[in-house]
Formats: C-alpha cells, sequence, structure tokens
C-alpha cells in the first residue's frame, strides 16, 4: 500500500467496487479498503435486482445467478394473493444473485483495471487538512498508517462511519430504519421463479417478508420490520420464526443473517470538500422495498466520473464534487426515491383492513406494465378518495 493515491475507496460493496473500477479505468491510482477479510461475506442482502438496470454494469454469469425470476406474487393480510407475471412485469423481472460471487467479480473486475485492493483493512478516521478530506487512516492487520488521496469514496454501506468521522450527519430516525433477519432455507416447496412478499402487520410490522428463490426448494427467506416496532419478544427474528413456522415447517436452516436497512430519505448532501457518499452509505436503497444494489452502482459510477475531472483538473472542492450530487438527484434513480419514500409513509399507516382492501383491488386491475408507479396511478383511478389519503404524493407522481 502506497502513501497516496488520487482516490480512496472504502467499502468493497458494488458501489465502491464500480467507482473503482471506473477511476482506475480512467487512468487514476485508486485504492480500494474493505474492512472484512474477505469481499462479499457475510452477505447482509435479501440479493434481489431487475435484468434491465444489471446489464448497465455487468453481463450476466451463471456463476453468481442463483435463480431467475420470471415473475412476483403480493400475499394479502387475509391471505388473498396476486400474481405478476413477466408479461406484465416486462423487463422489471430479473436475478437472484449469490452475492459472495457477485460482489468478488465486481472488484476482481476494478483490479484487473488498475484498482489496488486490500482486504481486513478498515478506516479509523479521515485525514483532515484545512476543513477538506485529504485522505484516511487505515488499520490493516495490527498496523495503522495514513493514506492520502485528492477525493475519498465513502461507499462504507448503511452502517457507515466515515461519512460521519467528516462531518455530515447520516443518522437514520429509528422509524425510518428497518430492522431485518434472513435465513436461507432449504428443503421447502416454492415456485423457483417467483419471488413472494407478504404484507400485514401481524407478519411484518411497517415492512413486508419475503420469499426469493435461489433455485430448487432452497430460497431468502426474511423479514424486515421498522425500528420503532422492534422490542423484547418481538424482534425481526422472532417475527422471521413465527413466519417460517407457519409456511415452512419441514424447512432446513443453513444460514442465518441480520442487519439494517434505511428507508429514509437520501442525506441533503452527499459531497464535503474531497469527500463522496455513495450507495447505502448515502442513504440511498429504495425506501419502498430496501432494494440497494443498483443505486450503489448507479451512484459509484457516477460518483467515479464527476470525481475524474476534478482530480484532472485539481478542483476536488465541494462546489466541484457537487456535480455528482445534482446528478443523481436530478436522474430517474432521485426522483423514484422521492417518489417511493412518499408512498412508503403512506403504506406504513395503513391497517391490515385497508391492506386487504389494496390487494383486493389491485388482483382486479388490468396492469400492463408494472410498476410503483402505474400501480398507485390505477390505484387512485379505481378510488379517488386516495388522493386525499396520500396527500402530496400525486404531485410527486406527475413530476416522476
Amino acid at each position: 500500500m502506497k502513501s497516496r493515491y488520487d482516490a480512496l475507496v472504502i467499502g468493497g460493496g458494488p458501489g465502491g467496487a464500480i467507482a473503482a473500477g471506473e477511476l482506475a479505468g480512467a487512468g487514476h491510482s485508486v485504492c480500494l479498503v474493505e474492512k472484512r477479510p474477505a469481499i462479499g461475506a457475510p452477505v447482509r442482502c435479501a440479493e434481489g435486482i431487475g435484468k434491465d438496470v444489471l446489464k448497465e454494469f455487468i453481463a450476466p454469469d451463471d456463476r453468481w445467478i442463483s435463480a431467475e425470476i420470471n415473475g412476483a406474487r403480493i400475499v394479502a393480510p387475509d391471505g388473498v394473493s396476486m400474481t405478476v407475471e413477466q408479461q406484465m412485469a416486462g423487463s422489471k423481472v430479473g436475478y437472484i444473485l449469490d452475492r459472495k460471487i457477485f460482489d468478488r467479480d465486481l472488484v476482481w473486475q476494478a483490479a484487473s483495471r488498475g484498482a489496488e485492493v486490500h482486504v481486513k483493512t478498515r478506516a479509523t478516521g479521515p485525514i483532515v487538512e484545512d476543513g477538506a478530506v485529504k485522505g484516511a487512516v487505515l488499520e490493516t492487520c495490527g498496523t495503522t498508517r495514513k493514506v492520502k488521496a485528492d477525493v475519498v469514496i465513502a461507499a462504507d454501506g448503511v452502517e457507515s462511519k466515515f461519512a460521519r468521522w467528516c462531518g455530515v450527519d447520516s443518522a437514520v430516525p429509528l422509524r425510518e430504519l428497518m430492522s431485518c433477519a434472513q435465513y436461507i432455507l432449504t428443503d421447502i416447496d416454492i415456485d423457483p421463479g417467483l419471488t413472494v412478499f407478504y404484507l400485514g402487520n401481524k407478519v411484518a410490522p411497517e415492512g413486508y417478508a419475503w420469499v426469493f428463490p435461489k433455485g430448487d426448494r432452497t430460497a431468502n427467506v426474511g423479514i424486515g420490520i421498522s425500528g420503532r416496532r422492534s422490542r423484547d419478544g418481538n424482534r425481526a427474528r422472532d417475527y422471521l420464526d413465527r413466519f417460517v413456522a407457519a409456511q415452512f415447517p419441514g424447512g432446513k436452516t443453513i444460514e442465518y443473517i441480520v442487519g439494517g436497512v434505511s428507508v429514509c430519505r437520501p442525506l441533503p448532501c452527499t459531497v464535503a470538500d474531497g469527500l463522496m457518499v455513495v450507495g447505502d452509505a448515502a442513504r440511498l436503497a429504495d425506501p419502498m422495498t430496501g432494494g440497494g444494489i443498483y443505486n450503489a452502482m448507479k451512484t459509484g459510477r457516477l460518483a467515479a466520473g464527476v470525481a475524474s475531472e476534478s482530480i484532472s483538473s485539481g478542483d476536488c472542492s465541494s462546489s466541484a464534487l457537487m456535480a455528482y450530487d445534482r446528478a443523481w438527484r436530478d436522474s430517474k434513480l432521485g426522483k423514484t426515491l422521492e417518489r417511493n419514500w412518499r408512498i412508503k409513509e403512506y403504506f406504513i399507516t395503513l391497517s391490515d383492513e385497508k391492506l386487504n382492501t389494496i390487494i383486493h383491488s389491485i388482483s382486479k386491475m388490468n396492469l400492463k406494465d408494472f410498476s410503483v408507479f402505474n400501480l398507485v396511478k390505477e390505484l387512485i383511478r379505481h378510488n379517488p378518495r386516495l388522493l386525499l389519503e396520500l396527500k402530496g404524493l400525486h404531485d410527486s407522481l406527475k413530476a416522476g
């Protein structure tokens, strides 16, 4: 490890890997550090991603595709369900990944483009000079060293500390932090090409349960609940155990993971002098679904493009890096995040009876193109009173 690079990337997930690879490919010296001893582990993700967005970054590879998804089912609290078939979902169907292999592949690609990679290397604090971030203090194998860089990209996930150490307020309100637990279950009866989502306050208060296939008779089975609803006897794992006992009593658990997902609005600003924040560290997970793989890769690429220009021009001030913040906010991604946050804020207020009514209505709709946007538009068309309940959502939908 050298003492200076053009860019230092903290975090070896999809956002960090894409950022490091893009910068290295542009001819810059790049160091990517990951605090864990292995890229991609432990997995803290349901591992789903759409086919259409994945191909923006990498060609599908059977080595890291656990299942190909052709549709989805949404189950209401009363058990009534609606199924979104492939012809309705179109390009929005996707894959269930094996993140342990997928993440490593992305990092290997970054390394092949010239990025230097160091695992089991933890950032313990920023180097700040005249108010600007100029690198980080790194700890690796018991050794501490200072590494300087023109730009530091914080891609250290939902548990991100680096941005906070740099003075960025990255706190997530408890009510907007999803507490999640997930098992990999095997020997269970599932449709291997269908993801299933279960709604209801008894199943997962202010959240949902999911079944994401990972092959024949094996799936990621998890639950996310609002952090404010978590308490002794009713934590995410308690809800998950009850769900599994009811749905998959004979299932065998081969892996267990826990973690948090932010479902809040993004950080008010994702740059500072010498600093850029991407992916989950910037609170860019989808507030409706908690999905964040694509958002991390998208913002990682956008950040790399702006960082490259700033490094080349010798101006890595916040005003120069602000082009990144504007780019993702003005993009379809930024507008979708704001819209889905508004929808999420509405849905978490619903009783099970209201959720039943909505799912029953959806099951009768003829949606040629299924999306959150079209779904809510159809709900409003069939039930104009929703406009009053959704308050400012309609204007957001029209703008998006």
